[in-house]
């Protein structure tokens, strides 16, 4: 018993010590996003405007959705893999409040079931892969659409 004595107090040592802990976080396995990156992801969103739109597309090359752009301007300019549909992009990282709003959020349209989704770029305004037969583009939260539409933002 007395060998064994010290696993003892090292195993209840520990136990009790995480008894207080937080427990883990069941969210991304990542960390949040530097200023640097979100401004790395607004400037790459704009450099695609123009990107014709397909639907399921994800490359420049194939055209864009609106989750397929969100999904390869993320992935190349912060190295994060967000969810591929709007529905999974409306509980992605955190919320924001409007007026807290920084380049590189993600814009959420729709109440219930989303429908759309776009990159936050600065200045009101947003970069989205809109419809078929259309491209990406960059667009103003208060424009006549989008301004009637339930928005959310989201801050990965």
């Amino acid at each position: 018993m007395r060998r064994f004595l010290p696993i003892l107090v090292l195993t209840a040592t520990l136990l009790i010590a995480g008894c207080g802990s937080t427990p883990p976080s069941r969210g991304p396995a990542y960390s949040a996003l530097s200023a640097e990156q979100s401004s790395d992801i607004a400037i790459h969103a704009l450099g695609l405007v123009g990107t014709p739109y397909r639907y399921g597309g994800n490359t420049p090359e194939s055209g864009f959705d609106c989750s397929g752009l969100i999904g390869y301007v993320y992935k190349s300019r912060a190295g994060v893999a967000p969810p591929r549909t709007v529905a999974q992009l409306s509980g992605f990282g955190q919320p924001v409040d409007a007026d807290e709003l920084r380049t590189g959020d993600l814009v959420i349209f729709g109440s219930g079931r989303p429908f759309h989704a776009g990159i936050y770029v600065g200045d009101g305004r947003f970069v989205h892969a809109p419809s078929t037969g259309g491209t990406v583009r960059l667009d103003r939260l208060k424009g006549p659409y989008w301004s009637r539409q339930a928005t959310a933002f989201r801050r990965p």
